[in-house]
């Protein structure tokens, strides 16, 4: 059986590593169990790199040293941080002057959506149009996915946050990767630039929740590429999550071979985004249990 590696994703602080853990093992648990496959993974074959703790002490330069990266071996939005968001984005649409027919144009449905930011699919289709305004495509990233932006831009962050993860990963033998949110750029990037180097060999990869075809990131990412290694990447998204504002796909990702992608979802945590609703769905465990089998 190859080794689960699982990256967690954006506002993790605060958590308990061991804790974060078993709640991804018992949603991944409860999603086998809806795909009528009767398994569990073994625990002993799971690493959760942990480095919430790390990010937020960096991020918000406080003083004494960082945590470091803790390896172990869930990520709900904060209570009322949907509505910030929302009411964000709506301040951000009214400032920047964006028009309601651009919001409807970028809808997944424009004859159903209903204006204003109450309505959730207004604000997933207004960060699509704010993304796409020159000179403001950061935006949309620094609304909603502040901590990829920090990644993103401070070197020394990025080192230390990659310091840890990588310490999941053991040379020569075969892992099945999931990462989720900021956890699938954090991978994306390792693998990139170190897969082939440190020899380390991860046949599947699985995103969830991946804000890697977000322009800002995307453009920050270039050149695009199929990590060394990487056989089979499976991609699975929300067409409502406010962080997955698109596909894998060669329109804003390009990679050879092409990713595979899965949106014929519903996560039904409350912004469409957390992890437990991703690996509850019977398609996504099926995926991780027969990845880990081969």
């Amino acid at each position: 059986m190859r080794q689960l590696v699982l990256v967690h994703g954006r506002s993790q602080q605060f958590k308990e590593a061991a804790g974060l853990k078993h709640q991804w093992i018992e949603a991944l648990h409860k999603g086998l169990a809806a795909a009528d496959i009767d398994a569990a993974v073994p625990e002993n074959r799971i690493r959760l790199p942990y480095y919430g703790d790390t990010l937020h002490h960096l991020s918000n330069s406080l003083p004494g040293n960082a945590p470091e990266v803790i390896v172990k071996g869930y990520g709900e939005m904060a209570a009322g941080e949907r509505d910030f968001i929302a009411q964000m984005v709506a301040d951000a649409v009214q400032q920047l002057g964006v028009q309601e027919e651009d919001i409807r144009a970028a809808a997944d449905q424009p004859d159903m959506i209903e204006k204003g930011f109450q309505n959730w699919p207004w604000v997933i289709a207004a960060l699509r149009v704010i993304e796409k305004v020159p000179g403001l495509a950061g935006a949309s990233l620094e609304l909603v996915t502040r901590d990829v932006f920090r990644y993103l831009r401070f070197p020394g962050i990025q080192t230390m946050i990659e310091d840890g993860v990588q310490q999941a990963l053991t040379p020569d033998e075969e892992h099945v990767v999931v990462a989720h949110s900021l956890g699938t750029v954090i991978v994306y990037n390792l693998l990139k630039r170190k897969a082939h180097e440190l020899n380390w060999k991860v046949p599947t990869l699985i995103t969830l929740g991946s804000p890697l075809a977000v322009r800002p990131i995307a453009q920050a990412l270039r050149p695009t590429s199929r990590p060394h290694g990487v056989k089979d990447w499976f991609n699975a998204f929300d067409p409502q999550d406010c962080v997955a504002l698109h596909p894998l796909d060669n329109d804003h990702f390009p990679v050879h071979p092409e990713i595979e992608n899965f949106g014929q979802m519903r996560n039904g945590t409350p912004n469409h985004h957390g992890i437990t609703g991703y690996l509850e769905h019977p398609v996504i465990a099926r995926r991780i249990h027969d990845a880990m089998l081969r």
